[in-house]
């Protein structure tokens, strides 16, 4: 009996290392289809495009779409990409840094790259913020790529928290500067709701609960309180080097990701990066929540609102470029990656059922 278990278990193996591999290229289609989806829905803004788009075939839906973009994104100063350009690499570098801080949390670096993390980290969350459901998507690709690492699933999931809560923080940590140094950007939003009309006390007070949240996290690691354990699962409570870590990089991330919008704008109408910051965490966090991918809607509601000095079509715009760029260009160059990997990982899974060398 222990034998068949033995082999029953084996060929269950097996058959995971062809299942994840086919799930991966699932994904790099589901990928395709979304990345058309979001430029379509992009072009659709035009209402002329939106008319031709409806009757179009695919090709001719392609030729659509590229004029559309391409001639609002001419619109804008080189100077202006180059500076979006930087910030998007100072963002997606501090997102691979998330993922060394949780792995150094684990005491998991050791023999882990970080070109690796990087690579791992890029196409996380190309598919996470894309796709949404960023705690199956984002796990999912996490999962693959450090069990290959010796990672457990359970260690890959208190990452994924880390990684999730590390974002978090910094959202918080931001917003609550936010809010004491510019009381008043909430209160634009409160033509889209009503929670959002409170004065200006009522807004610092927000931020400085905002701030003693961070600090009585930062206390806990100071006085290094206990693991808490749940039967045999251990969260063990971050420690200072890692908190410090945390207020570095997801500021990082959060105001590299906002610069994106902010070089995008044009300088004549810009309202300045506190409100520009202001009204991305506003959005994104809401567009997360809502788990609209992309925020598409989400965005351009709040910025509209917190920016009404700025003419519409160049919220759009910047709001264009900084999609294009966090959003579409890391999808695009993810696909390849998945597929190099998977394929990678299928072809081991083939070796392992290939009977050895002279066997027959």
């Amino acid at each position: 009996m222990a034998g068949a278990g033995v082999i029953r278990r084996a060929f269950m193996k097996r058959l995971m290392d062809f299942f994840w591999p086919l799930l991966g290229l699932a994904a790099v289609l589901a990928s395709v289809r979304v990345l058309y989806e979001k430029l379509r829905i992009e072009a659709a803004a035009e209402p002329a495009a939106r008319a031709a788009l409806a009757t179009s075939d695919l090709w001719s839906s392609l030729k659509i779409i590229a004029e559309v973009i391409g001639g609002k994104l001419a619109a804008i100063p080189p100077g202006s990409y180059a500076l979006a350009l930087l910030s998007t690499l100072g963002a997606y570098v501090s997102l691979a840094w998330y993922d060394r801080i949780a792995l150094l949390h684990l005491r998991k670096l050791a023999g882990i790259s970080f070109l690796y993390t990087a690579t791992c980290s890029f196409v996380t969350y190309a598919l996470s913020h894309n796709i949404g459901a960023s705690v199956f998507s984002g796990g999912m690709v996490r999962l693959r790529a450090y069990t290959a690492k010796g990672l457990s699933a359970a260690e890959v999931a208190v990452l994924v928290a880390l990684c999730s809560f590390t974002f978090a923080f910094g959202t918080m940590l931001l917003m609550g500067l936010t809010l004491l140094i510019d009381p008043g950007i909430l209160a634009p939003l409160s033509k889209l709701s009503r929670h959002f009309a409170i004065g200006p006390v009522a807004a610092r007070g927000l931020g400085a609960a905002l701030i003693a949240f961070c600090m009585l996290y930062t206390l806990g690691a100071w006085l290094k309180l206990h693991p808490l354990k749940i039967g045999e699962f251990r969260i063990v409570y971050p420690r200072m080097p890692i908190v410090v870590r945390q207020y570095l990089a997801a500021p990082i991330e959060l105001m590299s990701a906002a610069g994106i919008i902010y070089f995008a704008l044009p300088w004549d109408v810009n309202p300045g990066f506190v409100v520009v910051l202001g009204a991305f965490l506003l959005s994104f966090s809401a567009g997360l929540l809502s788990q609209v991918p992309g925020g598409v809607g989400v965005m351009e509601a709040v910025f509209l609102a917190v920016m009404p000095q700025v003419p519409a079509t160049q919220v759009f715009a910047a709001l264009l470029v900084w999609r294009l760029l966090y959003l579409l260009l890391p999808l695009t160059m993810s696909i390849p990656v998945i597929i190099f990997f998977e394929r990678s990982q299928m072809g081991k899974a083939t070796k392992q059922l290939s009977p050895p060398p002279g066997s027959h």
